[in-house]
């Protein structure tokens, strides 16, 4: 599906991150691009690219950066979708998907205003890079590393790239189908297992303690390169009842700081100094930010409760939160 959404707006999230200035606007820019293409880690990378190439100042980048955060969450509330013909099922799915935008969206709300007036994610990013950049990047500049899930997936692509004649249209209608498909059965394989001692497992190896969870989301996250993978996964476990909302917050702070990996990764080997800020950037938002939120982690889980209440009433409202706010708000601000 990813892959789908790269072929339709590729080209043109490089055009619109390219031309942005304003810091407000290409804060929208990153929610549109990132909600386009369903990766952070695509427009964190090409924004990598883009300052290591001197097409993009570190300054203009970073409102760039904390958008992407908010727009890779979409994912997990797609996901959430496939729980709607059940109601409480649809509660817990949805509170559980949106709680990633809410951490993040108001992670953003407490940084973007110092960033503006303090640049002080700008000016400790130079600092750490002007700090260990020249030691350590020579050393890491052939690094790479390439998620198991390219190799896994990459195969069956190009089949259905060739089988579709390149056509995006296609391949997205196919992959948005085969995801419903393959979640709804998921959700059939979880709902019996709900009520056996696989509980009891689940919470007693990975959910047994908040470190433990936090562990597990950013070891999981930086080894398959996406917070959208392992956030999703989570959704289904959440829908049946297995996982607590209380226990999977931890784990999506450390989904947040594993996902940074990836620029971190791209912009050493780019051999940059102000690709490698930018990527500390992202990495110092999102570590600050969870250490920031976690004491007041009651906020963001009693935000998406509320918010997951109202499908009780609707189950139209996820709909229209996702396209108010990852499209229709970003698209009115860029372009009007």
């Amino acid at each position: 599906m990813s892959f789908s959404f790269k072929m339709f707006g590729g080209g043109f999230s490089q055009s619109l991150i390219s031309i942005t200035t304003n810091p407000f606007v290409a804060l929208f820019t990153g929610i549109l691009v990132t909600s386009i293409v369903q990766s952070s880690s695509f427009t964190t990378s090409l924004v990598v690219s883009l300052v290591a190439s001197n097409c993009l100042t570190l300054t203009s980048a970073i409102p760039i950066v904390l958008g992407a955060n908010i727009g890779t969450t979409i994912t997990n509330t797609i996901v959430s979708i496939t729980h709607i013909h059940k109601k409480k099922e649809f509660k817990r799915a949805f509170e559980s998907a949106i709680l990633h935008d809410t951490h993040n969206i108001l992670a953003v709300l407490l940084f973007f205003p110092l960033e503006l007036r303090f640049h002080f994610l700008e000016k400790t990013s130079l600092f750490i890079t002007n700090l260990f950049f020249n030691s350590v990047a020579g050393h890491m500049a052939n690094v790479s590393f390439t998620s198991p899930l390219n190799y896994i997936f990459d195969p069956s692509i190009a089949f259905f790239k060739y089988l579709f004649s390149n056509n995006a249209l296609f391949l997205a209608i196919f992959s948005l189908a085969m995801l419903f498909i393959s979640l709804v059965s998921f959700v059939n394989i979880l709902k019996p297992l709900a009520k056996t001692e696989f509980k009891e497992i689940i919470h007693n190896s990975i959910f047994k303690s908040p470190r433990r969870s936090f562990a597990f989301g950013l070891l999981l996250t930086a080894f398959v390169q996406s917070s959208s993978v392992t956030t999703s996964l989570i959704v289904p476990f959440a829908g049946t009842g297995l996982i607590a909302l209380e226990a999977i917050y931890p784990y999506i702070l450390g989904a947040n700081i594993g996902t940074t990996i990836t620029a971190l990764l791209a912009s050493i080997a780019l051999g940059s100094s102000a690709a490698v800020s930018i990527a500390m950037v992202h990495c110092l938002f999102n570590l600050l930010g969870s250490i920031i939120m976690y004491p007041i982690r009651r906020i963001p889980i009693f935000i998406s409760r509320k918010i997951g209440e109202t499908t009780l009433t609707s189950r139209i409202i996820p709909l229209i939160y996702v396209m108010t706010i990852f499209f229709v708000i970003p698209i009115l601000i860029i372009f009007f």
